[in-house]
C-alpha cells in the first residue's frame, strides 16, 4: 500500500495545510480563476508550497496533477459552547466524551470547531487524528489516536468492523412489534443530498434494536452506513428526539444548541492491534433533553496509567 508524503507544512492552531490539485500551468493564474484573488495573493506572500516544500512564485508552473499546499482562511464559526471531556489518555490514544454539535474532523463550514482542531490546540498534539467519526450531533465515545505511525492499524479496526460498539437512543413515539429486532436495509447516501435513504437491494445496513423501555433504545450496528441508526429507527416509526433530518428536514439555525439528537456513543469495545488486550470505553453521559453535558473535565487533567483493568473509570 502506497503512504501519502506528510504534508510539507506543519500543523498550525491545531489545522494542518490544504491540499490542491493542480489542473496544470502557471500556478497563480490558476489560482485565481479557482478561487479568487485572495488565494492568489497567497503565492505573493510565499505562502503556496510544493509537496516538496519548495515556495512556489508567480513565475512557477507545473504540470496537472500536481499539488501544492497552504493554510486556509478560516470560515466565521458559532462556537460550539462544550467542553470535550477526556475519558482516558495515555502515549498512543485519546479517548473523549465529544459532546452533540460539535463535528469530529474539519468538513465544509465547520473547521475551527471540531473535536479535532480543539482537541490539538489544547492537548499540544499535532499529530491527533481520528481513528473512526461521529456525526456533529451526536455525542459519546470517541477514539484518536497521537502519533501518525499508529492511525492506520486502529482505523483499520472500524474499516473491517472489527470495534464492538453500542449506542443509546431515545424516542417518544408508541412502538409496534417486538423487541429485540434485526434490522436489515440498503441505504445509500447521495451527494447533494441532507438524508441517507433505503432503496430496493442488497442490504448493506444491519442494526440490532433493543428496548429498554420508557422510550429508550439500545443500538448495536453491525456496520456502518452514514446515519444507519437515525434511518433505521425512523423506519420503524421510531425517530429519534431532537433529530432535525428523520422522518423530515427541520431548518435550526447555527447557534440553537437547545434540542440535541437524543443519540449517545456509549461504548467502544475492541482488541487492541498492538497488544491484544481487550480496551473497553465507556461514555460518562446520559440521555437528556437540555442540552447540557455533564460536568467540565479539563483534558489536560486526565492521563491514563497502562492499566487496562475493567474495573477501573474510563477502561
Amino acid at each position: 500500500m502506497t503512504r501519502r508524503r506528510p504534508a510539507p507544512l506543519p500543523v498550525r492552531d491545531g489545522l494542518g495545510p490544504a491540499r490542491l490539485r493542480l489542473r496544470g500551468g502557471p500556478v497563480a493564474a490558476e489560482l485565481r480563476v479557482r478561487f479568487g484573488a485572495a488565494v492568489a495573493a497567497k503565492v505573493a506572500a510565499g505562502e503556496v508550497v510544493t509537496a516538496t516544500g519548495a515556495v512556489v512564485d508567480d513565475t512557477t508552473s507545473l504540470p496537472a496533477g500536481t499539488p501544492v499546499f497552504m493554510y486556509r482562511d478560516l470560515p466565521d464559526e458559532v462556537p460550539v459552547p462544550y467542553d470535550i471531556p477526556v475519558l482516558y489518555r495515555d502515549a498512543d490514544l485519546v479517548v473523549v466524551d465529544k459532546p452533540h454539535f460539535l463535528a469530529t474532523m474539519p468538513r465544509g463550514s465547520h473547521v475551527a470547531q471540531t473535536a479535532l482542531v480543539r482537541l490539538r490546540r489544547e492537548l499540544d498534539l499535532p499529530e491527533l487524528s481520528p481513528a473512526h467519526r461521529l456525526d456533529r450531533l451526536t455525542a459519546g465515545v470517541l477514539l484518536f489516536t497521537t502519533r501518525r505511525e499508529l492511525r492506520g492499524a486502529y482505523q483499520t479496526l472500524f474499516a473491517r468492523g472489527l470495534v464492538r460498539k453500542q449506542y443509546l437512543a431515545r424516542s417518544s413515539a408508541q412502538p409496534t412489534g417486538d423487541f429485540p429486532r434485526l434490522i436489515r436495509s440498503r441505504i445509500v447516501k447521495r451527494r447533494g443530498c441532507l438524508q441517507a435513504c433505503e432503496e430496493a437491494g442488497e442490504p448493506n445496513a444491519e442494526t440490532l434494536v433493543e428496548s429498554l423501555g420508557e422510550g429508550r433504545y439500545r443500538l448495536i450496528p453491525r456496520t456502518g452506513r452514514t446515519h444507519q441508526l437515525r434511518v433505521h429507527l425512523a423506519a420503524l416509526g421510531l425517530p429519534i428526539d431532537g433529530d432535525p433530518l428523520y422522518p423530515q428536514v427541520l431548518d435550526v439555525v447555527p447557534d440553537d444548541f437547545s434540542r440535541p439528537l437524543q443519540l449517545l456513543a456509549h461504548l467502544l469495545e475492541f482488541d487492541d492491534p498492538f497488544s491484544g488486550r481487550l480496551r473497553s470505553f465507556a461514555s460518562a453521559r446520559d440521555l437528556d433533553t437540555d442540552g447540557q453535558p455533564p460536568a467540565r473535565v479539563s483534558a489536560s487533567s486526565v492521563r491514563g496509567t497502562g492499566n487496562h483493568d475493567p474495573e477501573q473509570r474510563g477502561v
